[in-house]
Formats: structure tokens, C-alpha cells, sequence
């Protein structure tokens, strides 16, 4: 059973999901008992992946790298998963984000619409499948599957601010898909395969003639990835879609970018920076990742509304990660991994927050100088929980949202004692000492965007934190236990990450070591084709 661990992250939310599908709605304990048990299931082998590849415990396969061959057909002409430290570490984030927002969900989001449980498992494998997936078409597919999953759970729930940015999510997400499918096509006419290990050892062999048509792929490709990443110019839907969403919904969307961001990274290693396309080179990341934080900072400093506010973050997080892997070597690699961890946990954390905060408030509280009454608007938040009094309330409210608030903050922003301050003063130190620092302008420009994007944050946090908080007139909003727990627990896991700095920061290394020696993959995936032949 232990050999076919790989294949269960996929597997469970698959036939979960159908289940759900075929199930009476009305069955809704026995149907949310199912999902929860469907998602944890999930995550603990996620973990147990992840304490494999470290060797932690036996892994089902030898070394560092797995791989599993589907139908037991090898690569290339076969369908594999591969099991790395990057590809668990994935796993494991969204297990521990999906399970958080599902609990969320049951609270209330669940029943807003129909087939929430099944488009969130869906969502789940895509997911899941798109970390796993060795092969350049099944990431087509899982990109496919849990964007089409997206698609119902960003529609989730009434109100015309949310189908308006719904549709334009979706519609950008579509155009995105249709050139990822022409550029594999080009891709795969020219090299003859689409198994990611392949296409490392067959680039470097091509011709002029056929390197022309592969570029051209390629750029299409990279343009697909820095599309779902979030990164600047391609980033315009991003902030409307993810305020929009239900609070679930945008905490679990906050892995979403991250998504194109491992794909970014997965592909300029394998490629090799010596014959890599452009979209793919480090040069090009870094300032593509520069931009993307600019952008990021000055919307977290224009924003009026949380939800908004949250969205910017996103973006900024995304420009970060870019900026961090353009460095060649090692020596951001690591803390950047470490500083996604922490991102993606404060993120979803924040993004189920603001639903909380923000309860029972005036629409017009955050509008400087004209009201939602006024444009003849209706506050979503007011027509969406009919039964905001329902349910045992925790207590001491406001003092639970203004504590989860400051630790939300001080993640996101990178301040003591949380892990955000442990990421981003490990990217400060890495940047001043990377050997780009010594022959150009690249690790000073990351400290001063790291540095401002901060403080930016911090003081739009400030800003809209008074406006929360210091409402006198807003009665107290009732909070169910099934909210603030997994509010709770991701702030909690973000100051285990803090406290365990040390054990976390080794097993990043390692992970971004190994990620850096992609013959290790090469061999383990194409154990019979030339190994190391034409590696990068």
C-alpha cells in the first residue's frame, strides 16, 4: 500500500468529490463529516510524503526523489508523478490551507450556493496533481481541473460584485488556458515529448531551426505561468477576483498564484540557465519580480477596503518569490521557500479574518468621500449572512479579532516575532550576501523593495485597522468556534514556523539543494536514458 502513497493525494479528493456530487444536499452533517475526513486524510499523507523525501521515515522509494509510474508505465511514454521536498512541501501547504478553509466554510459558506464540497475537492486535486505531475500535458490537465473548480467556487454565493469579477477571473483564466495548449502543441512538435525530465535532456540538443519554434513555445508557456503566478502586467483581474470570493474561498485562492510561481521555478532549473528561454532566466524573473512588487506596494497603499488590501498582499508576496528565485545558486532559494510557507499560511489566515472583522459594519465605513447608498449599492456582506446571529458564539469577540488582526499584520508585513520577520530577515541577509550583490545593483534592489514593501503594508494595516476597530457604534459580531479555530490555528502554525526556525530553515535548504541538482531528477525519472546526458 505504502507505493501507491503518491497517487492518494490525487485519488482521494477525486473520488470524494463524485461522491459528493451524487449525494442529496440535504444530507449535509454526513456530507461535511466525508469532506473533512477526505481532506485530513489528504493532508496526513501529504506529511507523510514530505517526512519520506526528508528521510524522516522509510520512503517507498530509494533517495530523495520518488517517482510513480501510472499503469506501470515508465517515462517517458508513461504518465508519472514525482515526490521531491519542493512537490511535498506543496502538498502539505495546501493540505493544512484546504482543511483550514474548509472548516471555515462549514460554518456557514458552505450553504450558500450549491456544490461547494465537491468543486472544493476538485479544486484539491488539481492541486495536488499540478505539484506532482512530471509531464508538461497533466499539468495542462490539473491546471485545467482546478481552474474549472475555481470557477464555481469564485461564483460561490450571491451579489454583483462578485459575478462581475467572477466572470472576468474566468475569462482571463480561459485565454491563459487556450495558449498553455498551443504552446505545449508547439513544445511537443518539436523536442517529441512533454515528460518534464525529457525535455531537459532535449533541449539543449535541438537545431536552430527547431530552437526558434521552441522559444517561441516557450514564451507562450512562460506567459501562461506569470499569468497564474499574479505577476505584473498580467495581474490586473487578480485583486477584484480575490476580494470578490467568499472568505474560504479567497483563503484557499491564496495558494493559487503559487501555483504558477512553482511552475516558474521547476522549469528554469530543469531548463538550466545556460539554455533556458528568456521568460525562464534568472535576469528576467528578477525584474519581472521587482515590477510585480511595485505594483503590489503602491495597491496596498491606494487600498480602501481590506478584502482589497488582502488581494495586493497576494500580489506582493507573488513579486517576492519571483524576484527571490531570479538569483542563480542556492542562496535565496532556501529562505524564499521559507518566506512561501509563511505567506501562504498568513494569507489564507487573513483572507477568512477580514470576513469577521468586517461583520455587522457600515458598507460605507472604509469610503472617504461618497457611500455605497449613494451609488445605490448593496453591501454584500449584510446580503449574504441572514443568520450572522445563529450559532454558539465564542467569546470575547473583538478581542479574538483584534489579536488575530496584529498577528495577521505583523506576518504579513515581517515584523517580530512571527515567521514573516524570520523569512524576510533570512532574504534580507541571503540578498547582501549573494554573489550578484558584488557585480550589479540585485541584492539592493531586493532590500529596498523587501524593506518599502513592508513598511507599505504595515501602514495600510494601520490605516484600515483603526478604521475596524475603533468603530464605537458597531455592535460586536458574533463568531462561531468552527471561524475562529482555523484563524486560530494558521496563526499558531505560523509562530511554530517562528519557534522552529532553525529544523525549517535545514529542511528549505535541502529542498532548494536538491531542487538545484536536477540531474538527480533527470536520472530517477529517465532511469534508462542516458543519465545526465545533456543535463543542466
Amino acid at each position: 500500500m505504502s507505493q501507491h502513497l503518491p497517487f492518494l493525494p490525487i485519488l482521494l479528493p477525486f473520488l470524494t468529490g463524485v461522491l459528493l456530487l451524487f449525494s442529496a444536499e440535504a444530507r449535509h452533517g454526513a456530507r461535511a463529516l466525508f469532506a473533512l475526513a477526505s481532506t485530513l486524510a489528504q493532508l496526513v499523507t501529504a506529511l507523510t510524503l514530505l517526512a519520506g523525501a526528508n528521510g524522516w521515515i522509510t520512503a517507498p522509494w530509494p533517495g530523495e526523489v520518488g517517482v510513480y509510474a501510472l499503469g506501470n508505465w515508465s517515462a517517458p511514454f508513461g504518465i508519472v508523478l514525482v515526490v521531491d521536498r519542493l512537490a511535498t512541501l506543496m502538498l502539505s501547504l495546501t493540505g493544512i490551507l484546504g482543511l483550514a478553509a474548509l472548516i471555515y466554510a462549514l460554518a456557514r459558506w458552505e450553504r450558500a450556493g450549491s456544490h461547494f464540497l465537491p468543486l472544493f475537492q476538485l479544486l484539491l486535486m488539481g492541486l495536488n496533481g499540478a505539484f506532482l505531475t512530471g509531464d508538461l500535458f497533466n499539468l495542462f490537465v490539473f491546471f485545467e481541473v482546478l481552474l474549472a473548480a475555481s470557477y464555481g467556487l469564485a461564483l460561490h454565493g450571491s451579489g454583483l460584485p462578485r459575478v462581475k469579477a467572477g466572470l472576468h477571473y474566468v475569462v482571463v483564466n480561459l485565454v491563459a488556458s487556450l495558449i498553455f495548449l498551443i504552446a505545449a502543441a508547439l513544445i511537443y512538435g518539436v523536442t517529441g515529448t512533454l515528460n518534464m525530465a525529457e525535455l531537459a535532456l532535449r533541449v539543449p540538443q535541438l537545431d536552430a531551426e527547431a530552437r526558434v519554434l521552441f522559444e517561441l513555445g516557450a514564451w507562450l508557456l512562460g506567459l501562461v505561468f506569470l499569468v497564474k503566478a499574479g505577476a505584473w502586467p498580467l495581474n490586473f483581474w487578480l485583486p477584484s477576483a480575490y476580494a470578490a470570493a467568499a472568505a474560504p474561498v479567497g483563503a484557499v485562492f491564496a495558494i493559487l498564484t503559487k501555483v504558477g510561481v512553482y511552475a516558474l521555478l521547476r522549469f528554469s532549473i530543469l531548463f538550466g540557465q545556460d539554455v533556458a528561454p528568456l521568460p525562464f532566466k534568472g535576469d528576467w524573473l528578477f525584474y519581472c519580480g521587482l515590477a510585480t512588487i511595485a505594483v503590489g506596494t503602491l495597491g496596498v497603499l491606494a487600498a480602501q477596503k481590506l478584502d482589497r488590501l488582502a488581494g495586493y498582499l497576494v500580489i506582493t508576496s507573488a513579486g517576492t518569490l519571483l524576484a527571490a528565485f531570479g538569483f542563480t545558486g542556492t542562496t535565496l532559494t532556501g529562505p524564499a521557500l521559507y518566506y512561501l510557507a509563511s505567506s501562504v499560511l498568513g494569507s489564507g489566515a487573513f483572507f477568512m479574518l477580514i470576513e469577521m472583522a468586517e461583520r455587522n459594519r457600515a458598507a460605507a465605513a472604509d469610503l472617504l468621500a461618497i457611500s455605497f447608498e449613494a451609488l445605490g449599492l448593496q453591501d454584500r456582506h449584510e446580503s449574504e449572512h441572514p443568520d450572522e446571529g445563529t450559532g454558539v458564539a465564542i467569546p470575547a469577540a473583538m478581542a479574538f479579532l483584534g489579536l488575530a488582526f496584529f498577528s495577521c499584520a505583523v506576518i504579513l508585513t515581517g515584523l517580530p516575532p512571527f515567521s514573516g520577520f524570520v523569512a524576510k530577515f533570512a532574504l534580507l541577509k541571503a540578498a547582501i550576501a549573494a554573489p550578484e550583490a558584488s557585480h550589479g545593483l540585485h541584492g539592493s534592489l531586493l532590500v529596498a523593495a523587501l524593506l518599502l514593501s513592508g513598511l507599505a503594508g504595515l501602514l495600510a494595516l494601520s490605516r484600515l485597522g483603526v478604521r475596524v476597530f475603533w468603530d464605537s457604534e458597531r455592535p460586536v459580531p458574533r463568531l462561531q468556534w468552527l471561524e475562529a479555530g482555523p484563524v486560530a490555528g494558521l496563526v499558531v502554525l505560523c509562530m511554530v514556523l517562528a519557534f522552529g526556525a532553525g529544523p525549517a530553515m535545514d529542511y528549505f535548504e535541502a529542498a532548494a539543494r536538491s531542487l538545484h541538482e536536477p540531474s538527480s531528477y533527470i536520472n530517477v525519472v529517465l532511469p534508462g536514458g542516458a543519465p545526465g546526458k545533456g543535463a543542466p
